[in-house]
C-alpha cells in the first residue's frame, strides 16, 4: 500500500519499512515500535538514506570531463533528487526504476537504467542495485549508499556508541582534504581503542568522513554507549565511509560505496577518476548491501 507521501510500505512480523518513490529512498525502519532510520530533520540533515548516483562524493570544482567536454554535477549526483517509477511491489519487496532522459543527458552524457530494490527477510533489509547500460558505448559511473541511523541513548554525554569492524588489522583511512576532495597522499590509522573498537566521540568526524578503501571492511556493527550491538551492515563494496555532520548530531551514517569523491586537484577524464565503475555496452551491474536489526 502507498500513503499520500508516495511511500510504499513493506511489512513482516519483525519490521515495517517505508520507501519513497522520490529518490527511491528508504525513509523508515521500525522494529518493536522503535525507529532506527534518521527522520530527516533539516536542522541536522534533510535526508534519510539517499542513493548516490552517478557519482559518489564531490567532483573537483564540481566539474568533470568526457571526451574533453566539461559537465557539472553537484555532490553525490542527481538520482537522489529524482522521482523513480514503481516497477513491482509485493508485501516484502519493492522495486523502482529511473531512466535517462533529455535532462539527465545534459548533466551526464550516458544512457542508463537504474533500478533500486528493497526486500525484507526476518530482521534483515536487503538493498539491491541494478545498473543497466542500454547503449553501444561503455558507461562510466559510481553508485553508493548513505543511510543514517539513530544513536541508541544519544542523549548521554561522552561516547555515543562504537563501531565493531570485521577487520581491525592495519586499517588505513583516507580523509577529506580541500574542496571536498580526498587527500590520497596521506593515510591515517583507524582510531581504535584498546578493545579494537572505533568509538564515536565529539571529534570522530572533525575532518568529515572516515573512508576505508580496498575492501578493508565488509561488515560493521553499531553499538550503544554500553557496547551493546543493535544494528549491523554487511556489504561487498570496495569502499565504505563513516560520517556524521556534527558533534551533536543524533545519528551516524554507514555508507557502502562503489566509488568516492575526486582526489584533490584531479582534472583528468571522467573514466580515469579513482574507483570508477565501467559498464560494457548492453551490460548490467548488480550490487547492494544488507541492514540487520539485532
Amino acid at each position: 500500500m502507498c500513503n499520500h507521501l508516495n511511500e510504499t510500505i513493506l511489512k513482516n512480523k519483525e519490521l515495517t519499512l517505508r520507501v519513497n518513490a522520490h529518490g527511491a529512498e528508504l525513509s523508515s525502519i521500525r522494529h518493536n515500535d522503535t525507529e532506527y532510520l534518521w527522520q530527516a530533520d533539516p536542522a541536522f540533515w534533510k535526508r534519510h538514506s539517499p542513493v548516490l548516483f552517478p557519482i559518489v562524493g564531490s567532483l573537483n570544482e564540481g566539474t568533470y570531463r568526457v571526451d574533453g567536454k566539461e559537465y557539472h554535477l553537484s555532490q553525490h549526483g542527481f538520482a537522489r533528487d529524482m522521482d523513480f517509477a514503481p516497477v513491482s511491489h509485493k508485501d516484502d519487496e519493492v522495486w523502482y526504476r529511473l531512466t535517462s532522459d533529455e535532462e539527465t543527458l545534459k548533466k551526464y552524457p550516458y544512457a542508463f537504467v537504474l533500478k533500486i530494490g528493497y526486500k525484507i527477510e526476518g530482521k534483515k533489509i536487503h538493498v539491491m542495485w541494478r545498473v543497466e547500460n542500454p547503449s553501444d558505448r561503455e558507461m562510466d559511473f559510481q553508485i553508493g549508499a548513505h543511510p543514517a541511523f539513530y544513536y541508541r541513548g544519544a542523549e548521554k554525554e561522552g561516547t555515543k556508541g562504537y563501531f565493531i569492524l570485521d577487520n581491525t588489522r592495519d586499517l588505513k583511512m583516507t580523509l577529506i582534504g580541500g574542496k571536498g576532495c580526498a587527500d590520497v597522499e596521506h593515510h591515517h590509522p583507524a582510531p581504535l581503542n584498546a578493545e579494537r573498537l572505533l568509538p564515536i566521540q565529539a571529534d570522530t568526524f572533525s575532518r568529515n568522513a572516515l573512508i576505508f578503501e580496498e575492501g578493508q571492511i565488509r561488515e560493521i556493527t553499531l553499538t550503544d554507549s554500553e557496547k551493546v550491538p543493535y544494528l549491523k551492515m554487511t556489504f561487498s563494496t570496495p569502499l565504505v565511509g563513516l560520517w556524521a555532520p556534527s558533534a551533536d548530531s543524533p545519528f551516524v551514517c554507514i555508507e557502502p560505496w562503489y566509488g568516492r569523491c575526486d582526489r584533490m586537484g584531479f582534472v583528468g577524464e571522467f573514466k580515469d577518476r579513482d574507483w570508477m565503475q565501467h559498464l560494457q555496452p548492453k551490460g548490467v551491474f548488480e550490487g547492494g548491501y544488507t541492514i540487520e536489526i539485532l
